[in-house]
């Protein structure tokens, strides 16, 4: 076997083809074929679906392997690559990490051909499949302790132009709503790299704790969307409807925007997703747990803004993030 990594078949033969992506053996495991499907139509976009980054969130990997159900006879150019399952050791153990080496695998692009499995796997999607796409939709969830309706997420990114390319691309989705998520933990992230790279990367995120009908629905829908909207297959977008709301709405937050828990204890919430808040509104309540003397503690919004994301009810730490706030989003603050 290869001590490199490498695919199995001809990725550019016409038509569908598929075979796999082989992760090389380390001290830690065994070779990991990771299965791969191209749908290639010739001239067009070239976009690369990605799922199971994250063990723990199963709605891309389905999404995924739907989406091979139906797309070789919807696709009219371009070509398609999916990769259903990105991290099996994580989803297998339904972690969010891999469980070898711990490590989270989108916190480690472009990855170590000489490293841990996780920085392997890394390694072979940087050097093999990324570099055949222009655009990459890697399908996410939140996780199961959030809720969040579904969406597609981006980055702030420096080049105006890919910022505004990426927002477009995001809000051709048209899930209830897109958000441009400043985050502090994004060092090694695959979109960085990817934007780094100058490619539109669009991550579609939901949560709920549970893997439901309604949601996978909503979710395949919107993915199909923006392949209408990328022109690889026909036909007429569809605006989902989540919880009564029917409308998209492009929002943005900040590291600034997280409501943290103030102490440990169990978090209740007191509002849903996309309910729009003024400043002193109640957001949760938190109840410590392990005192007889300490009172409940209100959590209340800091200013006019939409609730994007809430705890679904957890038992949280100190200075813990229990919702995300957001306010409508204005492209120029990330102009390069």
């Amino acid at each position: 076997m290869s001590e490199t990594p490498h695919l199995t078949f001809d990725i550019d033969q016409p038509g569908m083809s598929k075979g796999h992506l082989v992760v090389p053996k380390g001290a830690d495991c065994e070779a990991l074929p990771l299965p791969v499907f191209s749908l290639n139509k010739g001239e067009g976009p070239r976009l690369l679906i990605t799922g199971g980054c994250h063990g723990n969130e199963l709605e891309g990997p389905i999404v995924a392997r739907r989406l091979i159900d139906w797309l070789p006879e919807a696709q009219t150019c371009g070509r398609v690559i999916v990769v259903p399952v990105l991290n099996p050791p994580a989803v297998q153990a339904w972690s969010r990490n891999t469980v070898v080496d711990g490590l989270n695998l989108n916190r480690v692009f472009p990855g170590r051909a000489d490293g841990s499995v996780t920085e392997r796997i890394a390694d072979a999607v940087s050097r093999l499949l990324l570099p055949m796409a222009d655009i990459v939709f890697d399908l996410h969830s939140f996780g199961p302790n959030w809720d969040l309706p579904p969406s597609s997420t981006t980055h702030p990114i420096a080049d105006a132009d890919l910022m505004a390319k990426t927002v477009r691309m995001a809000e051709a989705f048209k899930f209830p709503m897109t958000l441009v998520w400043e985050h502090h933990d994004t060092s090694g992230m695959f979109d960085m790299l990817a934007h780094s790279q100058g490619k539109v990367f669009v991550c579609a995120e939901l949560g709920g704790g549970t893997v439901g009908s309604e949601a996978l629905a909503i979710y395949e829908v919107g993915v199909h969307n923006a392949l209408i909207a990328l022109g690889l297959v026909e036909g007429k977008a569809e605006r989902p409807a989540f919880r009564q709301h029917k409308s998209n709405q492009t929002l943005e937050t900040r590291s600034s925007d997280e409501l943290k828990s103030p102490a440990r204890g169990i978090f209740e919430p007191r509002c849903s997703v996309l309910d729009e808040v003024k400043q002193g509104d109640l957001i949760g309540i938190l109840h410590p747990m392990d005192s007889l003397s300490a009172n409940s503690i209100d959590l209340r919004a800091s200013t006019t803004s939409i609730v994007c994301a809430i705890r679904s009810g957890a038992h949280v730490d100190v200075n813990e993030v229990v919702a995300l706030l957001a306010r409508p989003q204005s492209l120029k603050i990330y102009g390069g």
